[in-house]
């Protein structure tokens, strides 16, 4: 039977996903933990938009964080995230062919 609570919590999940910049992000922590300096210089984009599109991700239990002194490191929530981004790409580039 379908459970409605499910399917919806499952729906805004997705969602996350639909952004590029998330996407990149997410892309990007698959290689481990970093901060939001990092991150921007890394996809050239300024602080803010990074910090933003962090926040959404944290609040969606994609992210954690991990503060060292006054930085604050982001690294994926866990191992599911990876395995969801691998398949992703690889139905992307099977339908590619």
């Amino acid at each position: 039977m379908e459970n409605i609570e499910v399917i919806d919590k499952l729906s805004s999940f997705y969602k996350v996903f639909g952004d590029t910049t998330r996407l990149r992000i997410l892309n990007l922590l698959t290689e481990g933990e970093k901060n939001v300096g990092d991150i921007a210089f890394i996809l050239s984009m300024n602080q803010s938009a990074i910090s933003h599109q962090l926040q959404i991700l944290r609040i969606s239990d994609l992210v954690k964080t991990n503060k060292v002194g006054k930085t604050v490191n982001y690294s994926l929530s866990d191992d599911h995230i990876k395995v969801i981004l691998k398949y992703g790409y690889e139905h992307i580039l099977e339908r590619g062919k």
